[in-house]
Order: structure tokens, then C-alpha cells, then sequence
């Protein structure tokens, strides 16, 4: 049975950064000096608590939230070790939302990466204390002292170092604590522990010493008080600078820097001997914020655990053997076995059985959950990830997630039959796992359509499927939505006559056909006896206009025109994609007092129109898509011939940072495989989002491949 802790003992902390800085051999050290794990596992052998899904084992990355926890000095560590791959930052999002404190790991032999930003981006956002780490300080590669230029360039000039590593023959040899002043010497079995002594190295005693004192000017400034006590007494005493760095940490007025080697153990138990000692407990933030459905303004909830049960939903995850495994922080009072709860969003009533803490597949029992505190819970029937649970008649939500937009589509296919209820239950499964992850069918094309963060989300999500399910699918470039339309004007006629013993059919429509223009009116030789301005549910306008005098065409068959020239409109006729934009004046035509009938007029409405359309100088429009990308300016050149080779137009570039922006429309057909493109350009650090702008002619030689290789069915009369 899992210990208990009271809120104020409780720190949440997220592990961020980018894939490959670090994070989750950090996690390991932690466990391990802890006493949680009796040995470090390792990213190499899959031997990781946090990383335990099999595609993580395979790929050596993170790819999941994990949650994990350990006691240290009678704390509580709740420890959310997050994926820092661009495809999987909602899982990141999600760990920040729950998390007091962000540890933010930065490998020193490589720098800053695009889940670092991110990380920064939403810490920012959820205005929590950010600590960096500065990881694979042991390899010959590290570059201390310009990393922390680069860090205090690219994030915050008050990013402070509290440890300075030492050097002996290329090797790291111990760190000086710049709080304490002391040198810290750690030992060789890999359990954290560390030797204080007073003897800093003379080569390092000057810069240690520099350290401090910017250390000190810094909390000075973080307010009045201290900057008078810093001028009064020419500095600050040890009381002062623990209150001080305690409230500047809390405000976000320092960034405390630390240096590890997780793989030695060297440098962690520091960062978590800070994290007790100074990082924030839930009773330290801010009340957190409850809205009824429907409301915007919210009210703060009270910071206490004998209150009434508020759980908020952060992620959900379907294990082997276990079903839906609900994560969830505790808002308001305690959360224990056996109460029932309402989903604030669906009204349904949830009863929560067994609790756990877990450490990665781990799942210890607890008999309850503290306000503040983070737990698990399975087989909640109607729940998922951003979902509120609380009392029956206490219908007070938490904020949700506000989730990253996907960014990339691709069409599925079944390899087998008979598998679509298996495939609908694992796609709408994986849904609920990972907000980021969408899928829908396509009317359009009939094309089961998923949508995600990039390339390897959806490949790790179609892995997922077909393990869990044992469904075959192969993945494939979406249908783009190509749009026909017309240039100039004509006028057709068409009869279709048809004998086939006993009643026939006949009918005869005279149709002018031409682009549809607001600002244009009917030509005047058309006498408008009545008018039709229908909104296409594919976009775009059909202005149907009855011009018959003399009763050429009975008034109750004109209607039948009209729906047979729609369907030849949802079916295409130039390239076999959806027409757009056009008028149609029925002027005249011809009938049978027999054979005519609504099908009859129907089916010369239809071919009529195929038939004028493709005298009308018919043009391909494709979608258009603004995107917005983010990346060093050092890969902007090769960013720019990229989207030049995708005829993208550049609209605009700003500069946030060390960051260039660049505002770009480009066509949806050169977007799919982008993200991986545009990650591989700029070695991981380039991200982009993107937005529907609108529809513009396609190129002639790009329509012309199209119209070549379209494939749709020739409409017979």
C-alpha cells in the first residue's frame, strides 16, 4: 500500500525538453537514489520504468506521458517524465497543466532543441517555475559555459546556475554548489550520494565566486526588500537569499540552472534535495480555477483536501490486461475508494474503486489521494482525458486542455475485410488516448481520414492499432479536395430520348452555363421567371435560374432539371471532383405529352450540363493553406528553397528571439510529408501549424498530371 501525503509535502514536477536531452535516464537516477528501483534501467536495453510501451522500447524515445513518484526527505515527488518529440507534445501539454515545477533538461553537448521551446512556450503559459538542467555534463562534448550563454540568449537573462561543474584530465570530477560554496564530490556506485567540502578548486574559485554574486544581485532585484537589504548590508544573508530565491522562483523571476550526469548519478540528488527544499507544494500556487458549464469566468477552489472531491482527468491510457487507466490531479478535497463522482461534461456518474500511484506499469494501491496530489484509477466507464469529475449537484469544471491542432493527414486502408467494428473501436480508443489524434470519414472521398501532430505520430499510431487489434492497415497520401469551376460562358442543348416499349422517356433543356459572380447580373435576354442561389455543402455557389416562357417546359419538371444538373455538380466532370461557382439558365427546352416525366428531365438536366461544361474552359482550383513556421535562423535558407520546391509564396517573417517566423501559403497537395521535411531541415528544432486560407487555380502543368491520372466514373445517361 502506497504511503500517504499531506498536500504541503507534495511537489509535481514535469521532466521537458527535447527528444534525446536527457529526460528520462533523469527520471531513472531519481527512482533510483530514491530507493524506488534497486537498479538504474537504461534507454539501451528497454529497461526504463517510464519508457515501457513497446514501440518506446523499439525506438529508444519517449512517446507516452509516464507518470512516476518517490519519496525524498519526507516529500512526496510526483515525477511526469513527458515526450519531447514535436509528434507528442500533447502529451507534454498535459504533464504542464498538472505540474507546479518544470524541470527542464538540456543536454550540453547538444543545446536546445523544438521540445525545449515548447516546453518553455507552456510553462510560460501556465506561469509554473522552470529549473534547467543541464544533462551529459560527463561527456568530452559538454560546453558549460556556452550553453548557458546560449540558454540565457534564447530563453531569459535570469537563468542562474547554482552548480559549476569541474573538469580534472577532460573528466568530470566533482561540482561546486554556488548557494552553499561548497565542492561537491559524488560517489562512484551510482546512488547520488554526494561529499560537501569547503576546498573549491583555485581555478574554478573565481568564477564560482562570480557566480554567486550574480546569483545575489539577481534576487535582489526580484524586489524592494531585498534591494534594500543587498545596499544596506553590501549583500544578502543565507536567510535572505532562501526566501528570496524561494518567492523569485514562485514569481518566475529566476531560472535556476543545474548540472547532471543521470547516467553516473552525478549532480541529481541536488536537483531534488531544490526541489523539496524550494519548489513550490499545490498549497503554494495559486487556488486553482472551476467554472460552471458554459461559463467563462471561473471562481478559485478552496486549497484544501477536506473539501468537496474535485479530480481532473489529464491522460488516459489503455494497458494490457488492465483496460482504460485514467491519470488524474486532485483539485478539491481527497479522493478515496468507493465514492461517486459526476462527469461534469456528460452528467454520468463515475464510481471510483481502486486508487494507485504508479510508476510507469507499475501501480501501487492507496487508500487516498490528497488535494494536490496525482493518481490513477481504472475502468472509468464514460471518462477520458479532460474530463471533470466532482459531486453530484457541484458542477464545477476545470479548464481543459487546450490541445495542438494535427498537422498532418493520411488515408487508411484495411488490408483484410470484416474488420471495420474492430477498426472504428481502435481508432476511436486511440482517441481518447491522445487528444492530438483524430480521425474522421471523408464524405467526399469515402476515405477513412487520420489526423496528427506529424508522420511519426501517425505511424506509431497505426503500430498501436494493429498490435492491440491485430488489424491490417496500410497508410496512404489523403484525396486532396480539388475543386472544378469554369472561365467563360456558353449555351448547350440537350434531348434525352429513350424507347423501350410502352411509355418512354423524353425531355429537352436549352441551357446557358457560366461562372457564377455576385457582381454579375443574368444576361438581359433571359427573362428571370425565377431564381435558385443554393450554398454548396462542398463550398462555393449554384445559381439556378428558370427563364422558360411559354410553357415550353412545364413548371413541375424544372425542378427535376435542377437535380440532375446537382448531381453532375457533387460528381465532377472534368477531373471528377466537385463543381463549384457556376449559374445555369434554363431558357427553353421541349416535351413529350407522353413520355415526359421528372426522370426524363432529370437525366437531360445532368448530361446537359456535363455536356456545356466542357465547352466552358473547365480549371482546377486546389486548396490553399497559410502556415506558420517556427525555426533558427540558421535553416532559413534551406526552409525558403524548400517551400519554394513546394510552390509555396512567402507572406511575411518576423523575429521572436533567436527564432524566425515565417508566414507561408502553400497548396495542400505539397503539404503531405511535411513535418518530417521540415524536422530533418532543421535537425528537430523547425515546427509549423497551419490553416485552412482558401481556393486558387492550379498551375497548368501540375493540372494537367492531375486530369491525367483522375479516376472517376463516367456518368452514363
Amino acid at each position: 500500500m502506497a504511503a500517504e501525503f499531506e498536500s504541503g509535502a507534495i511537489r509535481n514536477v514535469v521532466l521537458a525538453g527535447h527528444g534525446g536531452s536527457g529526460k528520462t535516464t533523469l527520471a531513472e537516477a531519481m527512482l533510483f537514489a530514491a530507493g524506488e528501483t534497486n537498479r538504474m534501467g537504461s534507454i539501451e536495453d528497454g529497461s526504463t520504468l517510464s519508457d515501457y510501451h513497446k514501440d518506446e522500447i523499439d525506438r529508444g524515445n519517449s512517446l507516452v506521458l509516464s507518470v512516476l513518484n518517490a519519496t525524498w526527505k519526507g516529500h512526496k515527488l510526483n515525477i511526469l517524465d513527458a515526450p519531447g518529440y514535436p509528434d507528442f507534445i500533447g502529451d507534454m501539454k498535459s504533464a504542464v497543466r498538472v505540474a507546479d515545477t518544470m524541470v527542464m533538461a538540456v543536454d550540453a553537448s547538444a543545446g536546445v532543441g523544438f521540445g525545449a521551446d515548447s516546453a518553455w512556450k507552456f510553462a510560460d503559459e501556465a506561469k509554473i517555475p522552470v529549473l534547467f538542467t543541464l544533462t551529459k555534463v560527463a561527456t568530452e562534448q559538454a560546453h558549460f559555459e556556452e550553453t548557458l550563454t546560449y540558454l540565457r540568449e534564447h530563453f531569459s537573462r535570469d537563468i542562474v546556475p547554482l552548480e559549476y561543474p569541474v573538469y580534472k584530465d577532460k573528466a568530470l570530477a566533482g561540482m561546486v554548489n554556488i548557494l552553499s560554496m561548497q565542492y561537491m564530490t559524488f560517489s562512484a556506485d551510482g546512488s547520488g550520494k554526494h561529499t560537501d567540502s569547503g576546498d573549491i578548486p583555485d581555478e574554478v574559485q573565481a568564477g564560482c565566486n562570480e557566480l554567486r554574486e550574480g546569483l545575489i544581485e539577481t534576487l535582489a532585484e526580484s524586489s524592494e526588500e531585498l534591494m534594500d537589504a543587498y545596499f544596506e548590508n553590501a549583500g544578502l544573508n543565507d536567510d535572505e537569499i532562501k526566501t528570496g530565491l524561494k518567492t523569485a522562483l514562485l514569481q518566475r523571476r529566476i531560472f535556476p540552472l543545474f548540472t547532471v550526469s543521470s547516467t553516473k548519478n552525478v549532480g541529481v540528488t541536488p536537483v531534488m534535495d531544490f526541489l523539496t527544499e524550494y519548489c513550490p507544494s499545490p498549497l503554494d500556487m495559486p487556488a486553482p480555477i472551476a467554472a460552471k458549464e458554459g461559463e467563462e469566468s471561473g471562481v478559485g477552489l478552496p486549497k484544501s483536501s477536506s473539501g468537496d472531491p474535485i479530480l481532473f482527468i489529464f491522460k488516459t491510457v489503455s494497458e494490457h490486461h488492465v483496460g482504460e487507466l485514467s491519470f488524474f490531479r486532485v483539485y478539491g478535497g481527497k479522493i478515496v475508494p468507493g465514492t461517486d463522482l459526476v462527469n461534469i461534461q456528460n452528467s454520468t456518474t463515475e464510481r471510483i474503486n481502486q486508487i494507485y500511484t504508479t510508476n510507469g506499469s507499475k501501480r501501487k494501491e492507496t487508500t487516498s489521494v490528497q488535494f494536490g496530489d496525482i493518481g490513477a484509477v481504472v475502468k472509468l466507464k464514460n471518462t477520458h482525458t479532460n474530463n471533470t469529475l466532482a459531486p453530484k449537484g457541484k458542477e464545477m469544471k476545470i479548464p481543459t486542455i487546450i490541445f495542438p491542432a494535427p498537422i498532418t493527414d493520411a488515408a487508411i486502408e484495411m488490408k483484410g475485410k470484416g474488420d471495420e467494428a474492430k477498426i472504428s473501436e481502435g481508432l476511436h480508443t486511440m482517441h481518447e488516448e491522445d487528444p492530438t489524434f483524430n480521425v474522421y470519414q471523408d464524405p467526399e472521398s469515402h476515405q477513412t481520414v487520420v489526423s496528427g501532430l506529424g508522420e511519426m505520430h501517425l505511424e506509431v499510431i497505426i503500430r498501436r492499432l494493429q498490435d492491440r487489434y491485430g488489424i491490417e492497415v496500410e497508410m496512404k497520401p489523403p484525396r486532396i479536395p480539388y475543386r472544378e469551376t469554369i472561365r467563360k460562358a456558353t449555351t448547350t442543348s440537350y434531348r434525352h430520348k429513350k424507347q423501350t416499349g410502352g411509355a418512354g422517356q423524353f425531355g429537352e433543356v436549352h441551357l446557358h452555363i457560366g461562372p457564377y459572380d455576385e457582381n454579375i447580373p443574368v444576361p438581359s435576354r433571359y427573362n428571370v421567371r425565377g431564381e435558385d442561389l443554393d450554398e454548396l455543402s462542398w463550398g462555393g455557389k449554384l445559381h439556378f435560374v428558370n427563364s422558360i416562357v411559354g410553357g415550353a417546359i412545364e413548371t413541375r419538371f424544372i425542378p427535376a432539371v435542377k437535380k440532375g444538373i446537382m448531381e453532375m455538380l457533387a460528381h465532377g466532370v472534368y477531373a471528377g471532383y466537385p463543381i463549384t461557382n457556376v449559374r445555369v439558365i434554363l431558357y427553353d427546352g421541349k416535351m413529350h405529352p407522353v413520355d415526359s416525366n421528372e426522370n426524363a428531365f432529370k437525366t437531360a438536366g445532368r448530361m446537359g450540363f456535363r455536356q456545356g461544361f466542357n465547352m466552358c474552359n473547365p480549371k482546377l482550383m486546389e486548396p490553399i493553406w497559410n502556415i506558420e513556421i517556427s525555426a533558427p535562423a540558421d535553416y532559413m535558407g534551406e526552409i525558403m528553397g524548400d517551400l519554394s520546391s513546394r510552390r509555396g509564396r512567402i507572406m511575411g517573417m518576423d523575429s521572436k528571439g533567436s527564432t524566425q517566423i515565417i508566414r507561408s501559403q502553400v497548396p495542400l497537395g505539397e503539404l503531405y510529408g511535411y513535418a518530417a521535411r521540415l524536422r530533418s531541415l532543421t535537425q528537430g528544432r523547425g515546427s509549423y501549424t497551419r490553416e485552412f486560407s482558401h481556393y486558387e487555380e492550379v498551375p497548368g502543368d501540375v493540372e494537367q498530371k492531375i486530369v491525367q491520372s483522375a479516376e472517376f466514373e463516367e456518368v452514363e445517361e
